[in-house]
């Protein structure tokens, strides 16, 4: 297959496909209440819209998009619907660092032979140690990890395991576990329905298990940011820095709906014992025009600080400077964290109709702390951070 039948079939930019969309989106966010995770219907629109693939190289049928266009296009569905927003931030975050290393004979077959792929993974540790073994073949994987937003999408799962000499760890020099990961292919894994909560309630993130596969020696080339074969710094940028400003596109994009949804609510709500609209009251206006404020500076800072990450790239280099990476990683939490305040404060000046299952405050409430709490973006990073401006080295789980 041609990469012009994959990536110039489609009209218009990837925002201006969206907006086509979003009535999609929001229908189907609210079907993933239930379902916890998406609806078929809803990935499968996506995909056609080339939503999972658009941070892909070209030559790989994707649209090689910047760290700002990927961050803008996140956040625009993520206003619509957060759910959304994560499954096809997951979804084109992984495919993007996967194809950015991948021997090209593979990628070739992987992405172009499949112009519909998807790929999940990375996780937390499951409720079993992890252990691979080689053998005649490949490696024997066995396999439990949380936290594996989108995997109902996937045609491809990353997962990590610790590697073993039969009972034996194999250990580094340092005397720690050598770990690598593995792409296993969704025959292979079994989804555990484990994800029951309240914020990003539809990202479909569960369990995912592997008990004894093989994953075979084709694929063991494929990791997840090998050093990259493509121009585009967004290859060079390290795993934690770009988990995080993706985390952060979909947080500032749910404060971006609660502002948007309390106008509207503004606009036609009366409070009880008042005889004015919401709107009217200096209290509400005060309120909005702090957020808008608030929302703005930490999408602007968000937005310098990765284009400073990507300077830091700009003539070859194999990764940014420490002082790049940590303004990124500092403008990450932050646009997580402000953006939480700001959804609070939306929703506390609606009142009680917020509380309405029904209002959109309700359910971006719950998905603004959720965003916020995510390990690449939450609060306890301040401290990190603050070591390091206080002139201290990072630790190894900064990079």
């Amino acid at each position: 297959m041609s990469t012009t039948s994959v990536s110039e079939t489609l009209e218009g930019t990837p925002i201006e496909r969206v907006s086509r969309l979003e009535d999609v989106i929001r229908q189907g966010g609210d079907e993933a209440q239930q379902l916890r995770h998406l609806p078929r219907d809803v990935v499968d629109a996506l995909i056609d819209a080339g939503l999972f693939r658009f941070t892909i190289p070209r030559e790989l049928g994707g649209e090689d998009a910047s760290i700002r266009e990927t961050i803008e296009v996140v956040a625009a569905i993520a206003a619509i619907d957060a759910s959304v927003g994560w499954n096809v931030m997951i979804g084109s975050e992984i495919n993007a660092m996967a194809a950015g290393g991948m021997p090209i004979d593979l990628a070739k077959e992987v992405y172009l032979d499949n112009p519909r792929v998807i790929m999940c993974g990375g996780g937390g540790p499951g409720t079993t140690p992890a252990r691979a073994v080689k053998e005649d073949g490949g490696y024997r994987v066995w396999a439990q990890s949380s936290f594996i937003s989108g995997c109902h999408n996937a045609e491809w799962c990353f997962q990590s395991a610790a590697l073993y000499d039969g009972d034996d760890p194999i250990l580094s020099s340092q005397g720690q576990p050598v770990v690598r990961t593995f792409f296993i292919h969704k025959s292979q894994f079994e989804i555990l329905d484990t994800w029951d909560v309240a914020g990003i309630r539809g990202s479909g993130s569960h369990d995912v298990k592997v008990d004894g596969v093989l994953v075979g020696e084709k694929w063991e080339p494929v990791q997840l940011m090998l050093p990259s074969l493509y121009a585009n710094p967004v290859f060079r940028v390290p795993i934690p820095a770009r988990l995080a400003y993706n985390k952060a596109a979909v947080a500032i994009g749910v404060a971006r709906g609660a502002v948007d949804a309390f106008v509207e609510l503004a606009s036609t709500k009366t409070p009880f014992l008042t005889g004015s609209l919401l709107k009217d009251r200096p209290v509400a206006q005060y309120r909005l025009g702090e957020a808008e404020a608030t929302l703005r500076a930490a999408r602007a800072l968000l937005m310098e600080a990765m284009d400073g990450l990507v300077d830091s790239l700009s003539n070859g280099e194999a990764e940014p400077s420490l002082e790049a990476t940590t303004s990124a990683r500092l403008a990450c939490t932050f646009a997580a964290n402000a953006s939480m305040h700001v959804t609070d404060v939306m929703h506390n000046t609606a009142g009680t109709s917020a509380g309405y299952m029904a209002n959109p405050l309700e359910r971006r409430l719950r998905d603004a702390h959720a965003c916020a709490s995510h390990r690449w973006v939450a609060h306890p990073l301040y401290e990190e951070m603050g070591r390091i401006l206080m002139g201290e080295r990072p630790s190894m789980a900064f990079f």
